[in-house]
């Protein structure tokens, strides 16, 4: 059984007082003190709010043509087109067909791989300065001569070896600035915001440790870089001395966030640094001050849980991607807990009781990690993750290796039919401009949806009522009395439990909700981190069983086809924790599943007619 997830985090410690939340940074509270009047009343009770109050939809992670692993293997869509179809515009596909989202989304991210930027583009318009260098007119050769394949495979030799074969900052610069030009063009405050960024590709020995970096600024800021990569080196902590080195520069902000790690083989979040030392005090701040936020979700799989981290969690078999790494070593079952956001978040609480600083205090986003240029995350609409897979690519759609079959045969291969078409970050901000979203990521009031587009807001605190859920000034309450996703939830009142509020809308073009669950983690007094998942609020009348285990929904699915005469449009949970230990640290997470729904091969095999896919292909999720 399946399911899509939304993830928003909540930590609760006991250690400091009921105050308002601060770090340091203006970004982490929400609520500007400069906006609050005290003394006159008005008769608008809107106008000195200044709590978020609209949820905004993007992309963090898409690469276009500039990437050299898209560009290379058929992507001829650049920046534009990638911004021009997030905006809502109809665009014609690097194989030929048009495409188009349902509605724009609110804010979008062109993460192009920062290791030799803009290649493609470059052999396309024989670019001088790339033919002035020997291995930059071998490459162009090639291409112009009918091998790409062969020109690809060229590169993908220097980026094993971690030496850049044109090692030209200014070719770099001149590249990565037409990214910026044509983010700001498309950058318009209040209607659609176009964020900086570019993805560092750390991957030793094909263990994905990727992250995207994302600015809060303008071209005045970030034009003329030349962004890190993993020519420089395969250490985040080298990536966070070159972001913290870009901050007093420039005066600007920036973070990053790593994928989801279920391709790291164990590293993502390993016991100790790349360098083999340690984790400490200092490492953990470093990390949480530079890579607040998680991407649980994408394209390659999800890695919110495990099954076998997991095991009396009928939702966690989810996409799960766990042969191996990008293809030179298989998995093990001890690498697992360091993959997994469930697990990580819990040890972080373990490595907090030892160092005094939590490393993996994150929150959670979802992005898509298409490399077509299209940030597509819906089943009905989904082009793939390379240009190959786009519709009308015939058996490369389904049959085209993401993780190659090269070194370990097909017990590590993984093929097209086996993505996901996945996944969205929603933020919670007052307006739709670059500081705003970014400030929302930084404080991270955001979330993680496998591709749906469903409104979720979660308030924790001590004193909520039940009924308070349906108070039509649920947020002004919750913000009044409590914190929302992504804040700490301070000491309460003695022989208090805390309490939740919880909302959930169902995607306006999409599946009615099935349940809200509830994630919590905590360390047992013997050390151990644990978790557990309770469900707090649920459509219809159904009841627990003798175990506490919650009936299925139904299932309305046929083909490509279901119908939202079960579950519900709207869910809201009130729950207080029925295990609550003041004594312990814990965090909590909100988890909400839609009813099942039909995949993008179930509407790729009602659009195309009968197609050859293997028995494990899934067909409807939840």
């Amino acid at each position: 059984m399946i399911r899509t997830v939304f993830l928003a985090l909540l930590a609760t410690t006991t250690a400091l007082p009921a105050t308002a939340l601060a770090q340091g940074y203006a970004g982490d509270v929400a609520i500007n003190p400069e906006d609050v009047t005290l003394g006159a009343q008005h008769f608008s009770p809107f106008v000195n709010q200044s709590f978020p109050n609209q949820v905004f939809w993007g992309d963090t992670h898409l690469h276009t043509s500039y990437s050299t692993d898209a560009g290379m293997i058929g992507n001829v869509l650049g920046p534009d087109e990638a911004f021009r179809f997030a905006r809502g515009e109809k665009v014609r596909a690097s194989l030929g067909e048009f495409a188009q989202l349902v509605r724009p989304l609110d804010f979008l991210v062109v993460a192009d791989h920062a290791e030799n930027l803009g290649l493609a583009p470059m052999i396309a318009e024989s670019n001088p300065q790339l033919l002035t260098n020997k291995w930059g007119r071998e490459i162009h050769d090639l291409v112009r001569g009918g091998d790409p394949l062969g020109a690809f495979l060229l590169w993908g030799e220097s980026m094993s070896a971690k030496n850049d074969p044109i090692d030209d900052n200014d070719l770099t610069r001149t590249f990565w600035n037409r990214i910026v030009d044509t983010a700001e063009r498309h950058n318009e405050p209040g209607v659609f915001t176009a964020l900086h960024g570019f993805e560092w590709t750390s991957s030793n020995n094909l263990n994905n440790l990727h992250r995207v970096v994302m600015f809060r600024d303008n071209a005045d800021r970030v034009a003329n870089i030349v962004p890190f990569s993993n020519y420089d080196s395969s250490d985040p902590e080298d990536l966070w001395d070159w972001m913290e080195a870009y901050e007093g520069r420039t005066g600007g902000k920036v973070m990053a966030f790593a994928h989801n790690g279920n391709l790291s083989n164990g590293l993502m979040f390993n016991d100790v640094r790349e360098n083999g030392e340690a984790l400490d005090a200092e490492y953990a701040e470093r990390r949480m001050r530079w890579e607040p936020l998680y991407e649980v979700t994408q394209i390659k799989g999800d890695g919110e849980t495990h099954p076998m981290l997991s095991p009396n969690d009928e939702f966690a078999d989810y996409y799960t991607w766990d042969r191996g790494n990008f293809g030179t070593e298989l998995k093990t079952p001890e690498m697992l807990p360091r993959e997994y956001a469930r697990e990580a978040l819990a040890r972080g609480l373990k490595y907090e009781a030892e160092l005094g600083v939590n490393p993996f205090k994150f929150g959670m986003i979802g992005s898509t990690d298409s490399h077509t240029s299209l940030a597509t995350a819906r089943e009905d609409n989904f082009f793939g993750k390379a240009s190959l897979a786009e519709p009308g690519g015939g058996d490369h759609r389904y049959e085209e290796f993401i993780i190659q079959p090269d070194f370990l045969g097909e017990d590590v291969a993984i093929r097209s039919y086996e993505t996901l078409a996945a996944g969205l970050a929603a933020a919670w901000a007052r307006e739709n401009t670059r500081k705003a979203i970014w400030d929302a990521f930084k404080r991270k009031e955001v979330y993680a949806t496998t591709g749906s587009r469903m409104t979720v807001r979660v308030f924790a605190g001590w004193d909520f009522e039940a009924e308070e859920v349906h108070r039509p000034d649920f947020a002004a309450e919750g913000y009044a009395r409590g914190v929302p996703m992504g804040a700490d939830l301070f000491a309460g009142p003695d022989g208090v439990a805390p309490s939740f509020m919880v909302r959930a809308l169902r995607d306006p073009d999409g599946a009615n909700l099935d349940r809200i669950q509830i994630v919590k983690g905590w360390v047992d007094p013997s050390g151990e981190p644990q978790t557990k998942v309770f469900d707090a609020g649920w459509a219809g009348d159904r009841t627990p069983d003798s175990e506490g285990k919650l009936p299925a929904v139904g299932n309305t699915v046929e083909g490509a086809t279901y119908t939202n005469t079960i579950g519900a449009a709207a869910l809201g949970a009130h729950w207080v924790d029925p295990e609550f230990d003041p004594a312990q640290r814990a965090y909590y997470y909100v988890r909400v599943l839609e009813i099942p729904t039909p995949t993008w091969l179930a509407h790729d095999k009602a659009f195309f007619g009968e197609i050859d896919l293997p028995a494990d292909a899934v067909m409807e999720h939840q």
